[in-house]
């Protein structure tokens, strides 16, 4: 029989590459979603008919106690989050509802109604934020600088005591920033490749831009998704730091995107506060190595290659409707 994986999220970027993951390896794919008047499946449209949508909440416990006892999984991949940090400082109790104590609604209803299978808890590198030591490995210190990076080591923490108190097979992935085509228009890889493409076609005449020196470890997010299986497929649970190991600046990550499409960027950027972090988090790269090891996990496309992608999609979608956002 098919393998049965519970995903999370699965509406977003890492959850739709993650359900076309699984589904070549022959998974069996339920998607958990939230009933609202304004579900978007943009992402998943293309697989959506190989998929199973169940309803589901991490504010509700009830609603995911009822989807585990039903589906009976193998694998629970936990990726759904408020997940973008700006945001956290205005709606933190929230975020810290569904990002922190969402994962441990999961877990509690893992232990309850299916105790065999097998738990991804999406941690991040933003959990690191003030950093103890560089490059941040699984045992650096946790200093987080926003509201979303505290909820996250929560989240982290309690896989931890869950896998501990109980002896589920629960892991946490520590994934640095990852990126693709699919990304929302709020984290800045995309709001500079969309305003790249909007700019090269005469759609808009300038970017907006925050911290040009913040520094981070990018890397494309269909590599990231592998890991997450890989950790599940191990005979022992434990957490892995998943980064490129490579630091690049937001100003390099201008320089490449409008070079796509022989632009310069100091032509068209403007550094605006309202887009400055209240504590910002400076530098952030990730030592692999544990992945690579017991994983034999390794990024397959450059730092380059992937804002090429994410340029030339933008430019594609919008030649074809102007008002395309996704």
């Amino acid at each position: 029989m098919a393998k049965k994986a519970l995903v999370t999220g699965i509406t977003g970027q890492d959850g739709s590459y993650l359900a076309e993951f699984l589904l070549a390896k022959g998974y069996d794919v339920y998607g958990m979603v939230r009933r609202t008047s304004t579900v978007r499946y943009e992402r998943i449209r293309h697989i959506q008919d190989k998929l199973h949508l169940v309803q589901g909440d991490l504010l509700d416990q009830t609603s995911l106690v009822r989807a585990f006892s039903d589906i009976q999984p193998d694998e629970v991949y936990n990726l759904a989050a408020q997940s973008f940090v700006p945001t956290s400082w205005n709606q933190p109790v929230f975020t810290g509802d569904v990002t922190g104590l969402g994962a441990t609604r999961m877990l509690e209803a893992l232990h309850t109604v299916a105790p065999q299978a097998r738990f991804y808890q999406a941690s991040s590198s933003e959990m690191f934020g003030k950093v103890q030591e560089t490059p941040q490995r699984e045992t650096t210190p946790f200093y987080p600088r926003s509201p979303y990076g505290v909820a996250k080591v929560y989240g982290h923490w309690i896989t931890v005591n869950y896998r501990e108190s109980y002896n589920l097979f629960a892991v946490s992935g520590i994934l640095f920033n990852h990126e693709s085509e699919r990304r929302g228009l709020e984290f800045v890889t995309r709001k500079v490749t969309y305003h790249v493409a909007k700019i090269k076609l005469g759609l808009a005449h300038e970017l907006r831009i925050g911290n040009l020196e913040a520094k981070r470890d990018w890397g494309y997010a269909p590599d990231y998704v592998e890991a997450m299986w890989l950790m599940l497929q191990q005979a022992q649970p434990e957490d892995y730091v998943i980064a490129t190991g490579v630091t690049h600046t937001v100003q390099h990550l201008l320089d490449v995107a409008f070079q796509c499409v022989s632009l310069d960027w100091r032509n068209y950027a403007v550094q605006d506060e309202r887009f400055m972090r209240p504590a910002e988090v400076d530098l952030l790269v990730g030592d692999a190595s544990k992945a690579s090891a017991l994983l034999g996990w390794e990024p397959t496309v450059t730092f380059e290659q992937m804002i090429e992608k994410m340029v030339a999609a933008d430019l594609e979608r919008l030649k074809k409707d102007p008002d395309n956002v996704i």
